[in-house]
């Protein structure tokens, strides 16, 4: 996957796909406390990225991957699977290396749109890889200099992983 510079039509695609969602999953019971946003670095202004616009949805229960894949069918959304078996991040996030957290706040559901670039990660509301991507989004938006930088530092892992088995191999290392 080649890493683009950035499109200013990903957030306005992430707003469409996450409006979508929303209305597929809005009869759940407790979907007043559902959490929906935009991202990875797509959600950055400026910053370069795989052209996949990143989503993500946390709600209080984490639901089985059936019943999501029944209430997303509409979206367009499906189960990703990964590459091969041990993807990063399709059935469990990658604990960060000072969490204490119980591993089950780790688990995941993790969908795909074939028809347009873009991935739908579900994750509950008390994850702590949930709380850790929008601070991570956030704190780039507010340091444009240190977000060069990690785009320096994506790009070189990118090409250092390109011939990898998975393409997101670059991604255990950030």
């Amino acid at each position: 996957m080649k890493i683009v510079d950035y499109d200013p039509s990903w957030p306005i695609r992430a707003d469409r796909l996450l409006d979508n969602v929303r209305a597929a999953i809005g009869d759940w019971p407790h979907s007043e406390v559902y959490v929906f946003d935009h991202i990875g670095s797509t959600a950055v202004p400026g910053l370069v990225a795989k052209p996949i616009v990143d989503l993500q949805v946390c709600l209080p229960v984490l639901p089985t991957l059936a019943e999501l894949a029944t209430v997303l069918a509409p979206t367009g959304f499906l189960p990703a699977s990964g590459a091969r078996p041990d993807s990063p991040g399709v059935y469990r996030d990658i604990p960060r290396r000072d969490s204490a957290a119980s591993p089950e706040l780790y688990d995941k559901r993790l969908f795909h749109s074939p028809e347009e670039p873009a991935i739908l990660h579900i994750r509950r509301l008390d994850s702590p890889f949930a709380k850790f991507v929008v601070l991570f989004r956030d704190w780039l938006r507010a340091h444009p200099d240190e977000a060069r930088d990690y785009a320096v530092y994506k790009c070189g892992l990118a090409t250092q992983h390109a011939a990898d088995p998975d393409y997101d191999d670059y991604t255990r290392f950030i």
